[in-house]
């Protein structure tokens, strides 16, 4: 990769610019651009595509995704430190890279993005949950992205993939399957990482549905799914008591039953309920 680009090694790059990973932050540093390069392709043909990425560091993978031929990486930094080592990269990448500083919850990418866009990013693990999350409610769908190519820690990517039954199932799991298809596409052991975290990684690629699967109400999806996964262990009647008088009625014709616990209801069935809460 070194090769092609013709930029300096990953470890030469932080030497030069001192850039210890800062846990308050939550980095932690691919530094294998073989790695990062194999985490670009996950997102899938670039050409023609402009590239969200959230918290870039020193760069190994915003040189993978301009390396499989992204049109333009939007790169946000909230570390000052890392600016010069983007800003040589971009002078590799004349025109390509645009990079912001600031903070990724507080940035709107969308001024900058012409579709068609998608989001790759090795996600600081602060923030990582809470970006999916936004990422996957927007006010109108479809989103403004294509598809999300993101690193997580296993153990989230395990819940962002869960199927009913499963101890991992729960609200991410049925937030994703409302309105995406997703799978694990990669996992990374401790050691790929500089400083290796206690847990192991894995790359999620999500793609998003023209529409959601079934028909409900965002906000009356997301308040039953809530309630009833906050008292996982509970009955759906008690666990869901506060959401109607009748809620086993509503229940048994949502094709639940009022005795069922919520990591055994399906997408379809939480939607139908939700419709049947929504309706009054």
């Amino acid at each position: 990769m070194a090769a092609i680009d013709g930029l300096p090694p990953l470890r030469e790059v932080i030497a030069t610019h001192g850039l210890a990973a800062k846990k308050s932050l939550g980095q932690n540093f691919l530094l294998d651009l073989n790695l990062t390069a194999k985490i670009a392709r996950q997102a899938g043909d670039l050409e023609g595509c402009d590239v969200l990425e959230v918290g870039p560091g020193p760069g190994g993978l915003t040189r993978g995704l301009l390396a499989e031929g992204a049109r333009k990486v939007l790169a946000i930094e909230k570390d000052a430190r890392c600016l010069p080592a983007l800003a040589e990269i971009g002078a590799q990448y004349p025109g390509r890279l645009q990079v912001i500083e600031g903070d990724a919850l507080e940035i709107d990418p969308l001024a900058h993005l012409t579709p068609p866009i998608r989001v790759a990013s090795n996600l600081p693990y602060n923030v990582g949950t809470e970006l999916l999350v936004r990422w996957l409610t927007p006010p109108e769908w479809p989103p403004f992205w294509e598809s999300l190519t993101l690193m997580f820690q296993r153990e989230v990517a395990e819940r962002i993939v869960a199927q009913p039954g499963s101890k991992a199932y729960g609200r991410l799991a049925l937030l994703v399957s409302w309105r995406a298809e997703a799978r694990i596409a990669l996992s990374l052991p401790p050691e790929a990482f500089t400083p290796p975290p206690k847990v192991s990684s894995a790359v999620v690629h999500v793609t998003a549905l023209p529409e959601p699967r079934y028909p409900a109400d965002p906000k009356v999806l997301e308040r039953v799914v809530a309630k009833a996964f906050n008292q996982r262990r509970k009955m759906l009647r008690a666990a869901l008591k506060g959401l109607a008088p009748d809620i086993e009625d509503r229940l048994l014709a949502s094709g639940i039953k009022p005795t069922d616990r919520a990591e055994t209801v399906t997408l379809e069935q939480f939607c139908a309920l939700a419709r049947n809460v929504a309706a009054g």
